[in-house]
């Protein structure tokens, strides 16, 4: 059968391309055609777009490229008429993807999402387009089964959180050998995930290098997205005595004492790592006055949301700055209990669900398009 998918985003194109294999499993025959990255296109099939090209932070961002959004709009809706696929499979992205949806149930195509669009943080009216546009909904957080079926009685399938079977089933690195193929010394390690969109890491990265000389029995490392290209890093490095390591963010962590990390999924794939970490998110100053007045959460990170507490800190806009990132990280280095941390990290775990979440959703896709 002939799958089309559509991923906007780096965690989008790891998800997707782990679903993929799993798709593999239940229809060898499976054709795919697909908006994604280097993930994606490994497994095989025909990559449309590439991710890079298409990922616009915050509210001012957007409207600055309405323009290239509508052309991608309309190429998008073309590009699946002319491949005609069983099955339209949406991975977030939900700006994009719930467009192409609404015209794509007019249409008369197989609609199915997977990774929830996070409308219990804002924009809690696409329900509605959800509804009326979605087949199938495949979610990945404890609390959003409750939140589709009790609060808007749409049912969803709680598949688990694919992050889960992404670490367990990576291959294990040789410590020695990853310090010496990056030039690493023996201090411990601690690692900068500064996000993987252009505009995250501009705001992110400067202030995180900025308290790196207050820690010089640490090696700080920047963990570089596989969606930019290590001469964009440079200019931030200076004569700062700080490491890059490109597309190899799991074996960092695995190997890092503590982390500072942009709010987003790697908040989450930290903690599955064990890595106690400090939150840090810095928006436009528009956008961020806006997303302040819509959106209604207790925290901004995975990890504090699906535990319903602080497990991590969180340093956001005006308190993301070098004397706090300084404090917050000299407390989780020297000061916090790692005991507990460890014990809300595991019970953080448990609550995702368990591993098998790509082969849940793949084969719930595939029988449900059986002819």
């Amino acid at each position: 059968m002939k799958y089309y998918i559509i991923a906007g985003e780096a965690s989008g194109d790891l998800h997707a391309a782990n679903l993929m294999k799993a798709i593999l499993k239940e229809d060898t025959g499976a054709q795919f055609r697909f908006w994604g990255g280097d993930l994606m296109q490994a497994v095989g099939g025909t990559l449309v777009k590439h991710y890079r090209d298409l990922a616009f932070m915050g509210f001012l961002e957007v409207v600055m490229n309405l323009r290239t959004i509508a052309r991608n709009l309309s190429f998008c809706k073309k590009d699946i008429e002319g491949y005609n696929p069983d099955v339209i499979i949406y991975i977030d992205y939900p700006g994009f993807n719930l467009r192409i949806a609404k015209w794509a149930r007019k249409k008369g195509y197989n609609n199915h999402f997977y990774i929830s669009p996070q409308i219990w943080a804002w924009k809690e009216g696409r329900i509605k387009a959800i509804k009326n546009d979605i087949d199938a909904m495949y979610v990945i957080l404890p609390f959003e089964k409750d939140f589709y079926e009790k609060k808007h009685h749409f049912p969803v399938h709680f598949v688990g959180h694919p992050l889960i079977d992404a670490i367990s089933e990576r291959k294990l690195i040789e410590p020695d050998a990853f310090k010496k193929e990056f030039n690493l010394d023996d201090r411990e390690i601690i690692a900068l995930l500064p996000g993987s969109r252009k505009q995250e890491i501009q705001k992110m990265l400067e202030v995180m290098l900025s308290i790196t000389d207050h820690f010089p029995q640490y090696q700080f490392v920047i963990a570089g997205a596989p969606s930019q290209d290590r001469e964009f890093y440079e200019p931030y490095l200076g004569d700062k005595q700080v490491h890059l390591v490109m597309n190899r963010t799991y074996d960092l962590l695995s190997l890092s004492t503590a982390a500072l990390v942009t709010s987003g999924t790697a908040t989450l794939e930290t903690a599955l790592f064990k890595v106690p970490e400090v939150v840090c998110y810095k928006g436009g100053r528009i956008s961020y006055e806006i997303a302040k007045r819509v959106i209604n959460l207790d925290f901004i990170s995975l990890v504090n949301l699906i535990m319903e507490k602080e497990v991590v800190k969180e340093l956001i806009q005006h308190e993301f700055n070098t004397k706090n990132l300084k404090k917050s990280l000299e407390h989780i280095l020297e000061g916090y209990p790692r005991a507990k941390l460890f014990i809300d990290y595991w019970d953080l775990e448990k609550k995702l669900g368990g591993r098998g979440a790509s082969k849940k959703t793949a084969q719930l896709i595939v029988q449900s398009i059986k002819p």
